[in-house]
């Protein structure tokens, strides 16, 4: 492409994963980090989680209030470090997700995010319609909370038989939750992430057509799901290039094609396209991040105009 990338997107990056020390809201030099990606001014867009010390909370607002960027929350690890489970069963564990997830759009609010992302909890095949019932439940409850302080709620698809095991989950189900969600909430959309989609053994092409009408912020990133053997197996967002990898260049490329193709390059309002991409054991997050970047610039170059 002869444009730059930023024209079409808001690029940003997911701050818990590239420092993932930060997902537990309790790492003293959380300030700190943030303050290291809002400077690089090839992110338009970063996304946060909790952050439970008060102080540090107030500076990293004074940054992000500084830096002229637009914010995201994700929720996940409110969820995934506490066991969570917004579509449990039990109506009093469904509760406690919903309680977590209802301070999330909060502390969204408190920086000024403009969405906050969770994700479906784990399920057994012999209850999923029960399990879908429960998850709509706190989905709705969420937007209903969410829309007087114009924020936009968001499920993300993840696995759902490797890793994580979440309800949504596959494209098809996912736009049978979205499309119920739709018809009563507007402040409703669907993350999906190019890390999750050969999880789910599917390609981006037929994701993103299949899930076009409810797609309100993209991911990118890698995963190791081929080999259960291999280092990393699972959901674990290595960087590009990593040994057994189901994506790097091409596939990124792919995915750009295909967000072009289904009408996602959006000049006058562009969507976040977020890096979600994590260190593996001792690398350098920032390290990590350039290798993010080199893949995008390179894919976007190899993009037909």
């Amino acid at each position: 492409m002869k444009d730059s990338i930023h024209t079409y997107f808001k690029v940003g990056l997911i701050s818990f994963m590239a420092f993932p020390s930060m997902g537990k809201g309790e790492e003293p030099k959380t300030a700190d980090y943030i303050r290291r990606i809002a400077r690089d001014d090839y992110f338009d867009a970063i996304e946060l989680t909790w952050i439970k010390d008060a102080e540090q909370k107030k500076e990293v607002k004074k940054i992000l209030d500084s830096a002229h960027m637009t914010v995201c929350y994700g929720a996940f690890p409110r969820l995934l470090t506490t066991g969570m489970n917004a579509n449990h069963l039990d109506e009093g564990e469904r509760q406690k997700a919903e309680k977590t997830l209802l301070e999330a759009i909060d502390e969204a609010a408190y920086f000024g995010a403009e969405g906050m992302a969770f994700l479906s909890g784990k399920w057994e095949a012999a209850t999923k319609e029960q399990s879908y019932a429960q998850l709509l439940k706190t989905t709705r409850k969420l937007c209903d909370y969410a829309g007087p302080k114009n924020i936009r709620i968001e499920v993300e698809l993840f696995d759902y038989d490797i890793a994580k095991a979440s309800l949504i989950g596959p494209a098809s189900l996912a736009a049978r939750f979205a499309s119920d969600m739709r018809e009563t909430y507007r402040n409703f959309g669907l993350v999906i992430d190019l890390s999750h989609i050969p999880m789910c053994r599917e390609s981006p092409e037929y994701v993103i057509r299949t899930l076009r009408p409810y797609l309100t912020h993209f991911h990118l990133g890698n995963t190791v799901c081929t080999d259960p053997g291999a280092p990393g197996y699972g959901d674990e967002h290595q960087r590009f290039g990593f040994p057994n990898g189901s994506n790097d260049t091409p596939q990124v490329l792919e995915y750009l094609r295909a967000l072009k193709n289904e009408g996602f390059f959006n000049a006058r309002d562009p969507y976040i396209l977020s890096f979600e991409i994590k260190p593996w054991q001792d690398e350098d997050p920032e390290l990590v991040i350039a290798n993010a970047k080199r893949v995008l610039n390179r894919a976007w170059a190899l993009l037909e105009d």
